[in-house]
């Protein structure tokens, strides 16, 4: 398969179809491993418990302090 980047904001997204998000069994809520060798990039989905709860805490540290700064910024 191959796939574009498309604009999103200032960044770069990369549109991922449902049948692979279904085949991963993977949704927007699922913590991505993302990380590479210098010549490919690897997507993968943290399935370690601990990791994805550590994950979500910080997650929802960060939105507690900077939510509004960063709601500001997107708009």
């Amino acid at each position: 398969m191959i796939k574009k980047l498309t604009r999103h904001g200032n960044s770069m997204a990369l549109v991922i179809d449902k049948g692979v998000l279904d085949l991963l069994d993977i949704n927007d809520r699922t913590p991505l491993d993302i990380s590479t060798d210098g010549k490919i990039l690897l997507i993968s989905p943290v399935r370690d418990e601990k990791r994805r709860r550590r994950f979500e805490a910080a997650l929802e540290k960060t939105n507690r302090k900077y939510g509004r700064a960063l709601k500001r910024l997107a708009s």
